[in-house]
């Protein structure tokens, strides 16, 4: 079908439908654990959340589906202390902390099957995202900070690490590219896929620092600074490409994860952390803080997952009654009407379904097949003229 043929059905489909609210309530659930001191929350996929747990006065590597009842400590025996990082799939990623070093580290559900990523000749390394085959994070070796790829065993190791960069760091993967920054001076945000050599530069010539978090559809997600003030940041392969998301009541700003349309990270308020959640622009903020009991004092979102049906957002909110951070869980069923997740159904939803469908985008597979056919569009109109 073409895009003639798409554009005009977003007439009908306006006629037959008009704007309307699509929010629903969110739900905030607690992770910490009973008996632990404190916990915070930083990846999310699918039913599953990972983070940091303080159990006596040691880290570990935790694993949750949904619930505080339902943690799983992944700390290995042997470890020190652990901490995951992102999950995707069935696997888990961060470090352990063993044999006198941070190790890179993988994990399939349990503590017993802790994978050792650490790199032959490395002083520490970490696991800081993973998708597919991929895992990346960095690696100190001959004391030089350099990003890392693995793909699931030490021996795989692929140094990232610019020609010309002082140091690096890979932050993100989709399992094709990866996403993190280089250091030439100043910190530049950017996108590999798979060598050094294929580096490619995204810093913004206005700004002074920025930093690459997460990949999704062809976006890259992070932070980029602007006379002195982190701005949450979209960009789409290239460094003129650069947008700020950064919201109008909000002194400075960073985003940390992305999820098909959505993405998630802080705004500052008032000198106050408010766990923040966007879908493509400034105008699209979305308060999580204000979810939260009264309690909570500052917070901060790190992780998000979408299936299409539910809304999922990690992260962790400062309790005033103790002092201590908590692992929070944020939830929300998805209107899938709202394609740009705006809170309302209207005709920018569907021109933003076609726009998506005829580039391929992930996103546009709204039946969750895998694919994004035919099916999908009849799928979206049929949604679109439901409503929510």
């Amino acid at each position: 079908m073409s895009r003639e043929t798409f554009v005009g059905v977003v007439g009908v489909a306006a006629a037959l439908f008009a704007a309307s609210s699509a929010n629903a309530q969110w739900v905030v659930t607690r992770l910490q654990p009973s008996g632990s001191t404190w916990s915070q929350a930083y990846g999310a996929d699918g039913e599953q959340q990972v983070g940091i747990v303080l159990v006596g006065l040691s880290y570990h590597a935790s694993l949750w589906s949904g619930t505080a009842a339902s943690w799983v400590d992944l700390n290995p025996a042997s470890a020190v202390g652990s901490v995951a990082n992102a999950v995707s799939g069935s696997r888990q990623g961060g470090w352990v902390e063993a044999a006198g070093a941070q190790r890179a580290s993988m994990w399939s559900g349990t503590a017993a099957s802790w994978v050792d990523l650490h790199t032959a000749g490395a002083t520490q390394s970490v696991v800081n995202a993973l998708s597919g085959s991929q895992q990346v994070g960095w690696s100190i070796i001959g004391g030089k900070f350099g990003a890392s790829l693995w793909s699931g065993s030490a021996a795989s190791w692929i140094n990232l690490n610019p020609a010309g960069a002082t140091e690096s760091e890979a932050l993100a993967t989709n399992g094709t590219q990866q996403g993190g920054y280089a250091r030439f001076g100043s910190y530049h945000a950017g996108i590999w896929s798979g060598s050094a050599a294929s580096w490619v530069d995204l810093h913004p010539a206005m700004c002074t620092r920025s930093f690459v978090y997460a990949l999704e559809g062809g976006r890259q997600i992070g932070w980029a600074e602007v006379g002195g003030y982190p701005q949450a940041s979209i960009w789409t392969g290239t460094a003129a490409s650069w947008t700020s998301i950064n919201p109008a009541s909000a002194a400075w700003s960073y985003a940390y994860a992305a999820s098909g349309p959505f993405q998630v990270g802080e705004a500052i308020i008032g000198n106050v952390a408010h766990a923040s959640l966007w879908s493509g622009t400034a105008g699209s903020w979305v308060d999580l803080h204000l979810m939260l009991p009264p309690e909570f004092v500052n917070s901060k979102a790190t992780g998000v997952a979408t299936d299409g049906v539910t809304l999922s957002i990690t992260g962790f909110a400062q309790n005033s009654t103790n002092s201590r951070l908590e692992a929070i869980l944020w939830t929300q069923a998805i209107c899938r009407a709202d394609f740009d997740g705006s809170g309302f159904v209207d005709t920018d939803d569907f021109t933003a379904f076609v726009v998506a469908f005829e580039a391929g985008d992930e996103s546009a597979d709204v039946d969750r097949s895998g694919f994004v056919d035919t099916d999908d569009f009849t799928f979206y109109v049929l949604a679109f003229e439901a409503g929510c």
